[in-house]
């Protein structure tokens, strides 16, 4: 008999949205409205780097936490949001996804309690897993996806170590407002726990945008255990390259860095310079896109009697769907099997009863699949 592996895997299973979409890509015609996978390129300036770097023979050990123009450069970038995080505040990771391993390896000890948002994307449940701590979901779909004080007190304990937070959101494309903000920050400071800030849809933020704060900005009094966690994937369309970082206050992304060095040692280093040139980019004319699917989105919804909250960023609109009288993964695969159309069940994001619509792919498959969503919604509807 083969060794036990880590009890810990018995707990994770595969990631539902990879699934769906698998099942989607094997139905001939089927449109995916799935990954949250931006149908542009990454700009050419920012791949022309690359070339230059490698030309130049950068193919060695880069220091562990970044090139420090890179850092440099990052230090920049947040500042326009508010963040002030020096240079040395900072690790370039592989993906937001490792940021975000990372950060909560550094903070929890078995038997901590995370407390998370949802709808949120399952792979916080998965790292907290991992690292043997407890996933404590707390339930917004009564509250339009907006934290809520009471609701919030409701689900804290002694062993309260950390929330999370990712606004924009995915799967809703929702804001926190300022009263979820504060409800967290009073908590956080209440039972001594940390914030983890998945703060990967900042950039993609194009309702408010002049009056948005993200939680480390509203509360630099808290910067001690507050970590930001940030990709270069959603806003520059460089999901392919693994690239992102963490920042925090220095004796705490001196511990991360720890863990960082031991997971992967560094990102590759010919891509750094190209990852600097991707942070003067101007992603206004993204955004103006986004919006504008999204409106189209809202629209074609509203006209088939799928209500759903109105997104601000990223680019997902999770609507409801529960009156049409099946569960969420039953609506998504005879969606694929009847309609040809592909989209992500509620349930995957710890919130039954809606789905997840990404609309980052071509604005011909957005119609498309509006087109063959609507005529699914009406035949059940008339049945």
């Amino acid at each position: 008999m083969a060794p036990a592996l880590n009890s810990a895997l018995a707990e994770l299973q595969l990631s539902g949205i990879r699934r769906i979409t698998a099942h989607a890509k094997q139905t001939p015609g089927c449109v995916l409205l799935t990954l949250g996978e931006p149908d542009g390129d990454t700009p050419d300036a920012v791949k022309s780097e690359v070339v230059a770097s490698l030309a130049e023979n950068d193919t060695h050990y880069p220091p562990n936490n970044g090139r420090d123009f890179l850092r440099a450069g990052l230090s920049r970038h947040m500042k326009k949001r508010g963040l002030d995080y020096g240079p040395d505040e900072i690790v370039v990771t592989c993906g937001a996804t490792e940021a975000l391993f990372a950060a909560l390896t550094c903070v929890l000890n078995p038997g901590d309690e995370v407390v998370v948002p949802v709808p949120a994307f399952g792979l916080y449940e998965s790292i907290v897993t991992l690292n043997r701590g407890s996933f404590v979901p707390l339930d917004t779909c009564a509250d339009d996806f907006q934290i809520r004080e009471d609701r919030l007190r409701d689900v804290i304990t002694d062993r309260t170590k950390a929330f999370v937070l990712t606004s924009p959101n995915n799967p809703t494309g929702c804001l926190y407002d300022r009263e979820s903000l504060d409800a967290v920050a009073r908590a956080a400071c209440a039972c001594d726990a940390f914030v983890i800030c998945d703060d990967v849809y900042a950039s993609l933020v194009y309702d408010g945008s002049d009056a948005y704060c993200g939680f480390a900005a509203c509360y630099p009094d808290l910067r001690d255990r507050i970590i930001v966690c940030d990709s270069f994937s959603k806003p520059y369309a460089m999901t392919g390259w693994r690239l992102g970082w963490v920042a925090a206050d220095a004796p705490l992304v001196q511990e991360i860095a720890k863990i960082h060095q031991y997971m992967v040692s560094s990102v590759p280093s010919f891509v750094q310079r190209a990852a600097a040139r991707a942070l003067s980019c101007d992603r206004a004319a993204v955004r103006d896109e986004y919006r504008a699917r999204r409106d189209y989105v809202l629209r074609r919804l509203d006209a088939m009697g799928l209500h759903a909250v109105h997104p601000q960023g990223a680019f997902y609109v999770f609507p409801f769907i529960a009156h049409l009288g099946m569960t969420s993964e039953e609506l998504c695969m005879r969606l694929i099997d009847e309609a040809g159309v592909a989209l992500v069940p509620g349930s995957c994001f710890s919130a039954e009863g809606f789905v997840r619509l990404s609309y980052c792919c071509s604005m011909e498959a957005i119609e498309e699949g509006m087109d063959r969503l609507e005529g699914f919604v009406r035949a059940v509807s008339a049945s």
